[in-house]
């Protein structure tokens, strides 16, 4: 059974070209802010912890594991309830509660009542906002664009992504040397309120229709998602494979700040201009993904960027203070060229894969597992950080993450010049 190419249901007349459709631009336009404020933020939410408070590895990987905790927790039962939900509706509800959550940071702040823990309650409400939005995005996407436009779509929305992320930790050291991290928080809480809005103006013709009939049982649902990921051919290796790069990436990622500021003695700047490097790196993938998928073919592509992307990230804890911080900031970029790059093409292949109705359960599945090890790494990475010591384990944790990559060349995707076509399930 080969891919439709037919629009979703709900796609205007005129939507096959991503320029006229009006409903994808006001989509792509909440998010780049939205984004932007997002990538800010990580920069400025360690900060705040490292300089402000004086949090350590321990309370940097709390920090870490707060925020994608939510996926372990509630991610299976938000995909359920999410294909029985108007994804929209979810998605604005997610980023007003997200709102509110991060701007009581600068107000804690400013009333001199703010501490660590209130800082990993909102990276935990923050990240269960997240698992709602992401479900529902990847359920709301394809109802805007056509499926032979998804690749595209997803270039320009990685693209804008990897671009805030070259924009956002700039401005977040910045802002953190000029005024304050708390102040600069305030601004992702604005970023926030903006999606929203631009999600509310969004009018489908034909809007996606609720599942006829009386809903299953939640874990009927659950267990419906869980059971076509199991037996798929492909996806469980693509699980596998996120979920041990995902471990070793935020393991890294929860000590980089701390790595940046105590190891490398850079300022706030110096730190975000780092972060932004990686930003851009995922900007120049987004760019060419569909290019190397068109060329090599997207099979191909992606195997290639997976055995690319696992040694360059070892180049992130090798580098030295004064000029020798380089080195991680050349690590950074390629790490996020290769990732961004693979992910382009593998989201656009996942979303012709899987059919409609199962969307929402089979992405959370698949994003349980993927995001799920992601606080199992923060807790690690903090506690083996105060062991081993920061450098050392951002090491160890690269070197997982590379040999997760590699593991590619042991499944099947490992020989196909292109990602499989039909159905799950078909």
């Amino acid at each position: 059974m080969t891919t439709s190419t037919a629009p979703s249901r709900g796609t205007a007349p005129d939507a096959r070209s991503l320029t006229r459709n009006r409903a994808f631009g006001l989509l792509w336009l909440g998010e780049g802010v939205s984004v932007v404020g997002n990538a800010t933020t990580s920069t400025l939410l360690p900060l705040l912890a490292v300089t402000q408070l004086d949090a350590g590895p321990g309370w940097m990987g709390l920090i870490a594991a707060a925020t994608w905790l939510p996926w372990l927790v509630i991610g299976l039962p938000a995909g359920a309830w999410v294909d029985r939900l108007p994804a929209r509706r979810v998605m604005i509800i997610a980023n007003l509660v997200s709102a509110a959550a991060f701007g009581s940071l600068p107000v804690a702040f400013a009333l001199e009542v703010l501490t660590l823990s209130h800082i990993v309650v909102v990276g935990l409400v923050g990240g269960a906002c997240t698992v709602f939005f992401r479900t529902a995005y990847q359920v709301f996407l394809p109802e805007v664009v056509p499926a032979d436009q998804l690749e595209s779509a997803n270039s320009r929305l990685f693209g804008t992504e990897s671009a805030a992320n070259v924009a956002g930790p700039g401005l977040g050291g910045l802002l953190a040397q000029w005024l304050t991290a708390a102040a600069g928080i305030a601004l992702d809480a604005v970023t926030f309120l903006w999606s929203a809005v631009c999600l509310w103006r969004i009018r489908l013709p034909r809007p996606a229709k609720a599942p006829d009939g009386p809903a299953e049982p939640l874990l009927a649902r659950i267990r419906e998602g869980v059971d076509l990921v199991r037996r798929d051919r492909y996806i469980p290796w693509l699980v596998g494979i996120g979920g041990m790069s995902n471990f070793g990436l935020t393991g890294y990622g929860a000590l980089l700040v701390l790595f940046l500021v105590r190891d490398l003695h850079l300022t706030e700047a110096g730190v975000g201009a780092v972060l932004a490097v990686a930003g851009g790196g995922g900007v120049v993938g987004a760019v060419v993904a569909p290019y190397l998928s068109r060329g090599l073919g997207s099979g191909r592509a992606s195997t290639a960027l997976l055995l690319l992307c696992g040694p360059a990230a070892l180049l992130v804890g090798a580098g030295l203070p004064g000029w020798g911080a380089t080195i991680t900031a050349v690590g950074s970029f390629l790490t996020g060229m290769f990732v961004v790059a693979g992910n382009v093409i593998r989201n656009a292949w996942r979303l012709r894969y899987v059919p409609a109705g199962l969307r929402g359960r089979v992405m959370t599945v698949m994003q349980v597992v993927n995001f799920g090890t992601m606080p199992v790494a923060g807790v690690v990475a903090g506690w083996l950080g105060g062991v081993i010591g920061v450098r050392e384990t951002i090491l160890v944790m690269a070197a997982v993450h590379c040999l997760a990559c590699w593991s590619v060349l042991l499944s099947p995707l490992a020989r196909l010049r292109e990602l499989p076509p039909g159905e799950l399930g078909s």
